[in-house]
């Protein structure tokens, strides 16, 4: 029963086909434009596109005039101050995972920023290095300019050291990633990373993680480890450090767990108490500057051999052109960190923006990306994203615009031209032990396993894998077979969708499969099909192979054993052996009537049945003469639910096409409802409709079908229910007609079904 008080709605209106709904309701006509008018449109220019093109290449110009000095200058000033003390720490650890000297760090931490403040559209991301991106490059560097043994063949290292080598690599690859990202910005393809799911993104960027942590174990633990590109790297540098292990630095590894666990317990303070601090506490930056004064006082490097930063030259070098040499090997390798750095950075943009209410746009953030690469790498930076840590710091303290970012590049130039040198006896063990404790984010991504295995086994296949494959095969490596197995996975769901039989539930016009409901009703002798996916050539045989097994009939078979036995009929009465009289067909031989061989070709066989020289039109589910047996079809009806079709391709065409006729020529009346009316214009212009596949097969929705099927099979409707049931009652109101009744004991004219 209907629940008390529960809300109900009544409708009353026509039965529609698709053809009695355009015939009733006049369409909009709208003027499509051609390919040459989308040209047209797209290299035509006036005042107000200019203006507009040129906002959205400058966003600065669109924030800078709406800037509140009063509210948003001193929060962007301490959010800036912030920011730059962890970039300037950031830029000196990551730059260690790209295998160059430490001080080229604080040349990402500031060209980018400065490109970025005028041409990006995010107001919170810190722009700088990324590790992964580090780690990207670090694997190029090394494979180029290994540690141990002669560089690569390339001219333009000659008259070079191994780190100016090494810089020159990093800088041609960051200037070709940039390149690629300012080009598929130009071309609005910034779609492209789209493809990259979060799942993807999610396992790769664990590998990364895994890669980073090994990576700062030579540091850590104060040994000289070579750096080793390529598949199975990482296991190759753990086969050295464990064999190596014993040779440890006991200072680098006290430094290291103090710093390590300093540092975790103030973070997690940082975290639960967040909404009470004003701002987070720079715990990376005070335990730095305590290890440098500990380090300069005790004189570290002298007295127990460990590594330290060193010296940092002051101000900025030359700009440098990159080699093209080095773009020839690279190119492989630049693609990937021409992806991966933009899809982090918008996905950290894109969660900001949402929290702030503001728009970013991703082929602008391509652009944006792209020239800061390409300008930073002209003075000797690296490729530039921005790292989760750092934008989580500008935010949090309060940046309101890229103002702040602009001060934080203020800063690192601060430490670059004057007080580097302070940073000398800073020991790379606290600097490994940094990264290794702002890697706890990306670790914990391993929680999402069991999660993923629970909710969605192939999307935990495709974490699996990247993640696999990016830990054994590399990172740019991974990432393809990570992209190749998420598009493998997409692919799959498409092609074998689960299809469906629905059935009514009763008293409403609901359909829903009948496998999942107790209280249904099913009319005999009709079948809903539904198809929950786009229908192309890769699934459309897949399709076919479902529809055949819901309605528990090959058409095609029964269709050939009719014809074959029409012509065994045909042969009969011609040789006198059967005949018929009013009561049928007789057997007139007293011999039993043998199958006659078939001399027919199949082709034959597949044509509609033809009653036109038979006497009488056959009852295929009756009794036949001549002890002919043809395989019964109790359906009458078949509807296909087309409501989550989104597209038909010209081979899922072709296939349709021939599975209506091989129903149709069986008798079976097929019904195609809530079809998108644009694949129903298709049909039109492909020319899908003959003489037996007809437009008035389509109805507008899968009640309309229902009510016209049981009003042409009253049959159908003959089924008793026990009077507890809840029945649909269904008022159906003729144009032009009286209420015209489905149930012939109805006296009140209702369908009732």
């Amino acid at each position: 029963m209907m629940r008390p008080g529960a809300q109900q709605y009544v409708v009353a209106r026509p039965l529609y086909s698709e053809e009695s709904f355009a015939e009733e309701h006049e369409k909009v006509y709208r003027q499509r434009k051609s390919m040459l008018d989308h040209v047209k449109q797209y290299f035509t220019c006036d005042a107000k596109r200019a203006k507009n093109a040129a906002l959205s290449l400058l966003p600065v110009i669109g924030w800078i005039r709406i800037y509140r000095i009063k509210e948003w200058l001193f929060s962007d000033i301490v959010s800036g101050v912030s920011t730059g003390l962890v970039a300037v720490l950031q830029g000196l650890a990551y730059c260690l995972l790209a295998s160059l000297p430490p001080w080229y760090g604080l040349f990402s931490a500031f060209f980018p920023v400065v490109i970025y403040f005028f041409l990006g559209t995010s107001r919170h991301i810190s722009v700088g290095p990324f590790p992964v991106l580090c780690l990207m490059i670090g694997s190029v560097v090394t494979r180029l300019v290994p540690d141990d043994g002669p560089a690569a063949n390339i001219t333009g290292f000659e008259g070079l050291t191994r780190d100016e080598q090494r810089v020159l690599v990093a800088s041609s690859v960051t200037f070709l990633a940039g390149i690629m990202q300012l080009a598929m910005g130009v071309l609005q393809v910034g779609f492209v990373v789209m493809y990259l799911s979060d799942t993807l993104v999610s396992g790769f960027t664990t590998a990364a993680a895994v890669h980073i942590l090994v990576s700062q174990l030579k540091f850590v633990l104060g040994l000289v480890v070579p750096g080793i590109s390529g598949p199975l790297a990482l296991i190759y540098t753990l086969e050295i450090i464990f064999n190596k292990i014993t040779s440890s630095n006991v200072c680098d590894i006290v430094i290291s767990l103090v710093i390590m666990v300093v540092v975790f317990i103030v973070k997690e303070l940082n975290d639960r108490f967040k909404s009470k601090l004003p701002v987070p506490i720079p715990i990376e930056v005070i335990m730095t500057v305590i290890a440098c004064g500990v380090s300069y006082a005790f004189d570290f490097r002298t007295r127990f051999g460990i590594d330290v930063v060193g010296h940092i030259p002051k101000g900025y070098e030359p700009p440098v052109a990159p080699n093209l040499q080095i773009f020839q090997e690279t190119a492989v390798e630049a693609f990937p960190m021409a992806i991966v750095g933009f899809a982090v950075a918008f996905s950290v943009a894109k969660v900001y923006s949402v929290k702030h209410d503001y728009t970013i746009d991703g082929n602008q953030e391509l652009i944006a990306f792209g020239v800061s690469n390409i300008f930073g790498a002209s003075f000797k930076s690296f490729a530039a994203s921005t790292a989760l840590s750092r934008s989580a710091v500008q935010e949090s303290t309060g940046g309101k615009t890229q103002v702040a970012g602009l001060l934080s590049a203020i800063m690192v130039m601060i430490v670059t031209l004057a007080i580097g040198f302070l940073l000398d006896p800073l020991p790379k063990s606290v600097l490994g032990a940094v990264v290794i404790v702002n890697l706890k984010g990306m670790l914990m991504q391993f929680r999402e396993i069991p999660y993923l295995w629970k909710k969605d086994k192939p999307d935990c296949v495709v974490w699996f894998t990247t993640c696999t494959a990016s830990i054994l095969l590399g990172l740019d490596l991974g990432l393809a077979v990570g992209l190749g197995v998420e598009l493998i996975s997409v692919v799959l769901r498409a092609q074998f969708p689960r299809c469906s039989v629905l059935a009514n539930i009763k008293g409403t016009e609901i359909y829903k499969d009948r496998k999942d409901y107790m209280d249904i009703y099913e009319p005999e002798g009709v079948k809903i099909f539904r198809i929950p996916s786009p229908i192309f050539f890769a699934n459309i045989e897949f399709f076919r192979s479902k529809l055949v097994e819901a309605v528990g009939f090959n058409p095609l078979r029964v269709l050939r054993k009719r014809n074959k036995a029409l012509r065994m009929i045909r042969k009969l009465l011609k040789k006198g052996d059967l005949q018929w009289t009013s009561k049928g067909f007789l057997n007139t031989s007293f011999q039993p009537i043998k199958e006659l061989e078939d001399e027919s070709n199949m082709e034959e066989l597949d044509q509609p049945t033809d009653f036109k020289d038979l006497p009488v039109r056959i009852d295929w589910n009756g009794e036949l003469p001549a002890n002919i047996v043809v395989p019964r079809v109790d359906l009458h009806s078949l509807v296909l639910d087309f409501a989550a079709v989104s597209f038909l391709d010209i081979s899922a065409l072709k296939g349709l096409k021939m599975a209506l006729r091989e129903l149709i020529r069986v008798e079976v009346e097929v019904y195609i409802v809530a079809c998108d009316p644009y694949i129903l214009e298709k049909l039109h212009d492909c020319c899908f409709f003959d003489d037996e596949v007809q437009p008035s097969m389509f109805f507008l929705t899968l009640h309309d079908a229902m009510l016209h099927i049981l009003e042409k099979h009253p049959e159908s409707t003959e089924k008793k229910f026990d009077n507890g049931k809840i029945m649909t009652t269904v008022t159906v109101h003729h144009p032009g007609g009286n209420l015209r009744s489905r149930d012939r004991n109805a006296p009140d004219r209702e369908t009732r079904f």
